[in-house]
Formats: C-alpha cells, sequence, structure tokens
C-alpha cells in the first residue's frame, strides 16, 4: 500500500526525531524472513528499547540526511530493517544476536556517532557489555579496595583478640 505526501512527510518526521536522538542505526537486509520471525525480532528490540522499523529506502534517506549518520545512505539499497537507539550497543546487539540464529537475516552496516560500520564492525559493537554490566563491573572495581581493607582490619582484630586470649 503506497502513502499519500502527509503520510510520507508524517514517517519521515518520526523516524528524524529517533534519529535526533539515537547513538546507533544499524540496517539489515530481512529478505525471506518469516513474518513470525520477523515479530520476534521485533519484541527482543522493544524489550531492550531499540526502535525498529520497516521503510522505504528513499523516506529513510530524508530523515538521515543532515544528521551525523548521513553517511550511511549510500548503504540503503535493498529491503531493509532500520534498528535506532539511543543506548549504543543495543541496537547491534539485538541485530546481530538474531542474525547468528537466522541466516536470511544479513547485516549489511550501521553507523555509531556518525562513524560507519561495515558487518564486522556492528558485530564487534555488539560484542560490547550493555551499559548495566558495565556499571556492575566499574562498581565491583571501586569496591575491591574498600572491602580488602575492611579484611584486613576484621583479620587484624581477630588476631589481637586471639593474642589477648
Amino acid at each position: 500500500m503506497s502513502l499519500n505526501l502527509n503520510d510520507k512527510k508524517a514517517v519521515v518526521a518520526e523516524v528524524s526525531a529517533k534519529v535526533a536522538t539515537a547513538q546507533t542505526i544499524v540496517v539489515a537486509e530481512y529478505r525471506g524472513i518469516q513474518v513470525g520471525q520477523l515479530t520476534q525480532l521485533r519484541a527482543k528490540a522493544r524489550a531492550q528499547g531499540v526502535y525498529m522499523r520497516v521503510l522505504k529506502n528513499t523516506l529513510a534517506r530524508r530523515a538521515v540526511e543532515g544528521t551525523a549518520f548521513a553517511g550511511l545512505a549510500s548503504e540503503l539499497t535493498g529491503p531493509l530493517i532500520y534498528s535506532i537507539s539511543e543506548d549504543a550497543v543495543a541496537a547491534a546487539k539485538v541485530v546481530h544476536d538474531f542474525a547468528k540464529g537466522n541466516d536470511k537475516l544479513v547485516v549489511k552496516a550501521g553507523s555509531y556517532a556518525g562513524k560507519p560500520l561495515d558487518k564486522a564492525g556492528v558485530a564487534a559493537l555488539a560484542s560490547i557489555p550493555s551499559r548495566e554490566v558495565l556499571i556492575s563491573q566499574l562498581l565491583g572495581v571501586m569496591q575491591a579496595p574498600v572491602s580488602g581493607f575492611a579484611r584486613a582490619l576484621a583479620a587484624l582484630a581477630a588476631k589481637k583478640e586471639a593474642e589477648g586470649a
């Protein structure tokens, strides 16, 4: 079903609003994927906070022109699904993980913070731990010296009590 001019403008405005706040865009070719599998992919994307949409490539080009993602316009050919996320790795992780289990979804390109990514770049971005995991690792590193000092004090106190008794 084709869109009239007002519908096209609305789609471009919606996607432009998402692109304006995005850190990452990943584009994948979905030729041959069944509707049920595509629905599963969209559900996973929604759970991760990723905006995922099938768009006409001309509308997508208009949505990214004048943004940091404008360099991605040359890669927008064929039947594509667009994954846009504010989180730096969420879009890449969702698409890459789904593509591992479904060979019909082919990652074509991506863009992170205005830098174009090829298929290997998207895979490398997807391998980065999520924000929550990185924060917990940082807290563990920050907590280690304090907890080690507390254990040393507890051991010293126990040794003095043993000597005094």
